[in-house]
């Protein structure tokens, strides 16, 4: 018992490291800024954009002038500024305008209570996944894509806040690449190994699956009862999110 304890302490703590090394640089004129000099330059409109994740030519760049504190390139955020110009038209229209909040469940065409629409899915160990084969499970259905710094996060702390814990019991675990090649995909998994990463995903390269369950930011997750009905929705990735997630999985397999 106490061995199983220290190797599940140790499993949390590597997920949590590899978590940690994970972290987001954000670069400013190829100068690191903290997030707190972001929502600075925010607050007086100076920020134009934010564009997650760079080329490996920018990221190797970025490396040489930094070094390893500049990690994977999928977690560099750049920060675009405003020139004089763009500044006087981003106040003229400021002062006839009202920032809109964006509904983030305007995102989900399927929502809580929905019966989950059946599809099939290549995986790549070459297996073909199909949704209603797995009546009688609970299912995490999650849209991923190897651009997405958060959707990699999330895979991280899959294994030891999901698979682990349920593992032996039925539930099943279904990641969907959207809009990637089958390449794309298999390079940016074994490249996740390195993190404890490694287990089946599947290839959705037209968008078709996912067209029909949500639009906008990734990763979003669906979590399906044994009768095929969405019980769970979440958006966007954090440590609460995944806890949430999780607790969810128990009362679905209680039921």
């Amino acid at each position: 018992m106490f061995s199983a304890i220290m190797l599940c302490a140790a499993a949390s703590l590597m997920a949590q490291g590899n978590i940690e090394k994970l972290k987001e640089v954000i670069v400013i004129n190829d100068q690191l800024v903290t997030m707190a000099e972001v929502e600075a330059l925010a607050k007086d409109g100076q920020l134009k954009g934010m564009h997650k994740g760079v080329t490996q030519e920018q990221r190797d760049a970025l490396y040489q002038l930094h070094g390893d504190k500049i990690g994977d390139k999928e977690f560099i955020t750049v920060i675009e500024l405003r020139n004089e110009v763009e500044m006087a038209e981003q106040q003229r229209i400021s002062r006839k305008s009202h920032k809109i909040k964006k509904d983030t469940e305007g995102e989900f065409f399927l929502v809580r209570g929905d019966k989950a629409i059946n599809f099939k899915a290549k995986m790549i160990d070459g297996t073909e996944f199909k949704l209603t084969d797995h009546r009688g499970k609970v299912v995490l259905l999650n849209f991923w894509a190897t651009w997405c710094g958060p959707c990699l996060k999330e895979f991280i702390a899959m294994p030891d806040k999901i698979l682990g814990p349920n593992a032996g019991e039925d539930f099943v675990f279904i990641p969907i690449a959207i809009g990637q090649k089958e390449k794309t995909v298999a390079d940016k998994m074994a490249s996740m190994k390195k993190y404890g990463v490694d287990f089946n995903v599947g290839f959705d390269t037209h968008s078709e699956i996912w067209n029909q369950y949500a639009a906008g930011s990734i990763p979003k997750n669906f979590l399906i009862d044994k009768n095929g009905v969405i019980r769970y929705i979440s958006g966007g990735f954090s440590e609460e999110s995944l806890d949430k997630i999780a607790v969810a999985i128990q009362e679905l397999l209680a039921e």
